[in-house]
């Protein structure tokens, strides 16, 4: 981040931040790692010298990894949510995610290896499951509920009937 933002999404991890920001910015664009900045001296979690907080942002959203230990674990209730244009997109952020030490979750959501939540959303899909057509709206939530990763073509096809 070359200027302080304004807000900032911090995010907490178990001495791993570092690596989880590189992740981020070698998988999504617009992301990349500024400042790593280093603890001056002993902490609950960590020694002088260790990294303390990361700053980078995720596709053009600044965060700040915050190395704090293990007291705090992430949960599904902060979640990045990513639009995707088509399947190829969406299975190459599901995969890497995924392939990556991560687990998968259902309706279009998986978590990374450090346990934040991540919903890899197709714009496809979001279009038909607010469709004020109630009927196809409806089908098409109801194809994603049997799904993990999201299959837009049966998103559509569910939606069309």
């Amino acid at each position: 981040m070359d200027k302080q933002a304004k807000m900032t999404i911090c995010l907490w991890y178990d001495g791993d931040a570092e690596e989880a920001a590189r992740f981020y910015a070698n998988t999504f664009p617009d992301s990349s790692v500024g400042a790593v900045h280093r603890a001056p001296g002993e902490y609950h979690s960590g020694n002088k010298g260790d990294v303390l907080t990361v700053e980078f942002t995720v596709i053009g959203i600044p965060c700040l990894g915050l190395n704090g230990g293990t007291t705090i674990k992430h949960n599904e209730s902060f979640s990045f949510q990513v639009a995707t244009v088509d399947q190829a997109e969406t299975d190459r952020y599901w995969n890497a995610i995924v392939g990556n030490g991560g687990q998968e979750s259902v309706c279009g959501w998986c978590k990374d290896k450090w346990g934040l939540s991540w919903q890899i959303t197709p714009i496809a899909l979001t279009r038909a499951v607010t469709d004020p057509e109630s009927a196809a709206a409806k089908r098409a939530f109801d194809a994603m509920l049997g799904m993990k990763k999201i299959d837009i073509a049966a998103i559509e096809a569910a939606y069309r009937g």
